[in-house]
This record gives C-alpha cells, sequence and structure tokens, in this order.
C-alpha cells in the first residue's frame, strides 16, 4: 500500500548522525541523539566526544529560510559582541541553512554551536542579577535593529491567538468568554501604551530557564531565539518576570530574585515608567500569545496533553490569575 501522508515527523537520530558528519565535514564516529521534540526538534550531536553541538531541525512549514537567516544574522550580532549565545556553524561549503526531505515535506536543518552548562529551574539571585544585565546587553545592541521577521503586535499576539485557541476551547465555555472578554481589555491597554516612550528593535520573546544553560560556576549561556522579531524591548521584560512568577512559588524567594533580575538589568540600561507599566499586561498578551502557539503547533508541541481541559486549566490557573493578581484596568 502507499505510505499515508504526514503533518509531522522525527527525524531519526541514527540517520541524521551520517548524515551531519559528512555535510559538516566531523570526524568519523558522530553520535547523534533527540534532546527535544518541541515546535522544533533538537538533537545533541557528539563527535567522538571532543565537542558537542546542536542540530535543530525546524518543523515544516514553521519558518521560511529567510526567517531563519534572519536569526542567525541576529545570533551573529550578538556574538560578535561577545553576548553568549550559542550560534550557528556553516558547513564545509560555507551554507548555514540544509535542506531535508522528511515524509511531510521539507524541512530546514541548521548546526549550532553547545551551550555549555545545565538548564536550572531555580536558580540563585546573583545568577538572575546576571541575566538581567544580559538582557540588557542585547537591547543595548537590538534597539532600532530590525529584522525581516515578524513584528509581535497586538493583533498578533491577541487577536490571531484566540483565533487559534477557538478550534480547542467552545466559544460557549466560561473560559473562552473570560479569553474574549480579557483579549478587549488588553487591545485597549496596548492601543493606549505611549509608543514615544517604548524603546523598539529586535526582541528573543522566549529567554527563560529553558533556553539557557548555567555552568557550576554560574556562567550564563543564552540559546532558542526562535521566536525572535520586532517589538517593544520590554516584551523580554515582561516575559522573563511572568516566568518567574510561574517557577518561584515562595513569594519572599520570588520577590529577591525578581528584584535582583531588575537590578541587573537596570545597572545597564533604565527601565522606563511607561515600560514598568506595561509589564503586567504584556505577560498576560505573552500567555494568549504563547496558548495561540500550542494550538497552532498541536502536532509537535503539546500533542499528549492539547486538549480541552488542559486549555481550561491553563487559563484558569495561570493566566486568569496573574491577570487578577497583576494588571489594573483603570
Amino acid at each position: 500500500m502507499n505510505t499515508f501522508p504526514v503533518v509531522s515527523s522525527i527525524l531519526a537520530p541514527n540517520i541524521l548522525a551520517p548524515y551531519v558528519q559528512d555535510v559538516y565535514n566531523l570526524d568519523t564516529g558522530v553520535t547523534c541523539k533527540l534532546l527535544k521534540a518541541g515546535v522544533n526538534h533538537s538533537y545533541l550531536i557528539n563527535d567522538q566526544g571532543r565537542q558537542k553541538y546542536v542540530f535543530r531541525v525546524y518543523s515544516f512549514g514553521w519558518r521560511n529560510r529567510l526567517e531563519i537567516e534572519e536569526e542567525l544574522r541576529l545570533l551573529n550580532l550578538l556574538k560578535d559582541n561577545n553576548i553568549p549565545v550559542s550560534y550557528a556553524l556553516p558547513d564545509s561549503d560555507g551554507i548555514y541553512v540544509q535542506e531535508i526531505y522528511a515524509p511531510e515535506g521539507m524541512r530546514y536543518g541548521v548546526l549550532f554551536t553547545y551551550a555549555d552548562g545545565e538548564k536550572l529551574l531555580n536558580f540563585p539571585a546573583d545568577v538572575h542579577y546576571s541575566v538581567g544585565r544580559i538582557m540588557a546587553q542585547i537591547h543595548q545592541l537590538t534597539e532600532g535593529f530590525s529584522l525581516k521577521r515578524n513584528t509581535y503586535t497586538a493583533e498578533l499576539m491577541l487577536q490571531r491567538s484566540v483565533e487559534q485557541i477557538k478550534d480547542f476551547l467552545p466559544e460557549s465555555s466560561a473560559e473562552m468568554h473570560w479569553m474574549l472578554s480579557t483579549q478587549q481589555t488588553l487591545l485597549k491597554l496596548w492601543a493606549h501604551a505611549d509608543d514615544s516612550q517604548l524603546r523598539k528593535g529586535a526582541v528573543h520573546m522566549d529567554l527563560w530557564f529553558d533556553n539557557m544553560n548555567i555552568t557550576a560556576e554560574g556562567k550564563i549561556n543564552l540559546f532558542d531565539f526562535d521566536f525572535c522579531g520586532n517589538g517593544w524591548l520590554c516584551l523580554d521584560i515582561a516575559y522573563y518576570i511572568l516566568q518567574l512568577y510561574s517557577t518561584e512559588k515562595v513569594n519572599t524567594e520570588r520577590n529577591e530574585k525578581l528584584n535582583s533580575f531588575l537590578a541587573g538589568y537596570e545597572s545597564i540600561s533604565p527601565i522606563n515608567d511607561e515600560e514598568r507599566r506595561l509589564l503586567p499586561m504584556l505577560g498576560v498578551s505573552m500567555y494568549f500569545f504563547y496558548l495561540g502557539v500550542q494550538c497552532e503547533r498541536f502536532e509537535n508541541w503539546s500533542n499528549v496533553f492539547l486538549n480541552e481541559t488542559h486549555l481550561k486549566r491553563f487559563i484558569n490557573l495561570l493566566v486568569k490569575k496573574y491577570f487578577d493578581d497583576h494588571v489594573l484596568t483603570s
């Protein structure tokens, strides 16, 4: 019988190993292990224990070549200015973006340097201070820097995302009623922001513990700029604060770490009053956006748990609570 078409596949690590070895002219004996099957698939490449890399295979239809090249251009800017980031490596012909023909169609692959250290869900306040400094240093470089990628507007983060969520959550549910009502509140808050006071440029949009490795000495290495785009720089600050509230459950510890992060940031760049005022509502907007991404990429991110029950729990326990606790609507 003919092979049935698929919308998403996971490439076999044992086949990727010789492919990467050949394309990048690595030594024989390269091994490949699946690290993460998320929106994109990440593989650990080990060159006989001498060198480690990460090979990212972008999901089918997720990013086009130009968008990927723009991500790599941003990484090169940061690398060249001594920001500790994982960056792309060329193959033996000087090509950075590979074309891989998977069952669902052509997918792109990029080999990145390995970010030393390990992911830590909870880490000390002084490390949060360092993260704040690095984020501010990034923003110094990216203010006014434009990418040929998404611009993170209210329409993209709030309106498009809700349309994606509607495919999985009935409009008659209390949770969707709340989402639609809160969407209108957030849209008004976006519209009344003083745009002239907001720094703009390239943003990471996904900077939290899952996208940084920390060494035993406390050195931070950042990776995964897949969601980078254009927008208010304070979006990155809002997202980091949002994740602190998600991962740090003890109020005193969370506040200490939050204040340390903000102090680290402001040791490099000040956060003005308008940016600070918008941080809570931008955090909730981030929740809307990433719920939309979960629904858009259900087949290779949240397929294990994405259903009506998951969305209701997520909205009630995280999104609604954060909104009620932090967003002032008048």
